[in-house]
C-alpha cells in the first residue's frame, strides 16, 4: 500500500501557510496551556526553521534549473560538434568552445 501525503512536498506557498497556521494553533494552545512551556517553546523554535528551509529549497531549485539548462546546451553543442565532424566541417569543436564561452560569460561555468 503506498502512502501519500495530504500536501504535495513541492508546494513551498503551502507549507509557509501551513507553518503560519500552526503558529497560530500554538500560540491559542500556548495561552491555555502555560505550564507547558518548555514543549511550547520547543515547538515554536522548530517552526521558526521553516521559512529558512524553505528559502533554501526555493534557492536550489533554481540551481538545479540553471544546471540542467546548462547541460541541455552542453550536450546540444556535443551533438553539433559530432555531426560537423562527421559533416567533415573545418571546425567542428567550435560549437563546443561557443558553448563553454557562453556559460562562463553567464558566470555558469569555468
Amino acid at each position: 500500500m503506498t502512502h501519500t501525503h495530504p500536501y504535495p512536498y513541492s508546494d513551498l506557498q503551502g507549507a509557509a501557510t501551513r507553518n503560519t497556521t500552526a503558529i497560530h494553533l500554538l500560540t491559542a494552545f500556548a495561552k491555555s496551556a502555560p505550564a507547558l512551556d518548555d514543549m511550547w517553546r520547543y515547538l515554536f523554535a522548530a517552526l521558526a526553521d521553516t521559512p529558512a528551509l524553505i528559502n533554501e529549497t526555493d534557492r536550489l531549485r533554481t540551481a538545479l534549473a540553471a544546471a540542467r539548462h546548462q547541460r541541455a546546451n552542453l550536450i546540444a553543442a556535443i551533438r553539433a560538434t559530432l555531426a560537423a565532424h562527421h559533416d567533415g566541417e573545418h571546425d567542428p569543436l567550435y560549437y563546443v568552445r561557443d558553448e563553454l564561452n557562453a556559460q562562463t560569460r553567464a558566470g555558469g561555468g569555468r
